[in-house]
């Protein structure tokens, strides 16, 4: 999940579309069938692909040795899979999208918070995954009356601790306990 494979797919298909073409006006049947075959489905798939593409998250900050040290004895499952499916590409969805809609906090599209980075630090101690989210039109009141709910949906052995650096914005950390 590291590499597009919306962009594989174009390269891919690109190559095989430009071969059969080639293999065409050379009178290559041979080619030209496997370049027209391949090549243009591969080219479209890679274009469809791509179109529907959610880009990895960007780190907040650098990860030290001792937040990887820490975080592979302690990091729970789901955050696990969140940081997962937060630094690889994904299709047809935005990232976070199946865990906010549970807690309430995606009413409608337009209002549907987008995560912007991810960070990892150490928190009294215990490791700690910090998803940033640009969520104007949910009122961070809105997340604070459901911090108890999102720790139970994240967790168990994971406390919710909400910050707004921004007025847009709302920090999310999920640390461990």
């Amino acid at each position: 999940r590291r590499v597009s494979l919306g962009s594989l797919g174009l390269v891919l298909g690109g190559v095989l579309t430009i071969v059969g073409f080639i293999a065409y006006f050379s009178d290559n049947a041979t080619l030209n069938l496997v370049g027209f075959f391949y090549g243009i489905p591969i080219l479209l798939g890679g274009a469809a692909l791509r179109a529907s593409q959610t880009k990895p998250v960007p780190m907040l900050t650098p990860l030290t040795p001792e937040v990887l040290a820490l975080r592979q004895q302690q990091q729970t499952e789901t955050l696990k899979k969140i940081r997962e499916k937060a630094t690889g590409y994904l299709y047809g969805q935005t990232h976070l999208e199946e865990s906010l809609k549970p807690l309430g906090l995606e009413p409608t599209d337009e209002e549907r918070p987008v995560l912007t980075h991810l960070g990892e630090t150490l928190v009294d101690g215990s490791y700690t995954l910090v998803l940033r989210l640009h969520s104007p039109l949910i009122p961070f009141t809105a997340w604070q009356e459901r911090r108890e709910k999102i720790e139970r949906f994240f967790g168990p052995g994971v406390r919710a601790e909400l910050a707004q650096p921004t007025a847009d914005t709302v920090d999310l950390s999920l640390i461990v306990c």
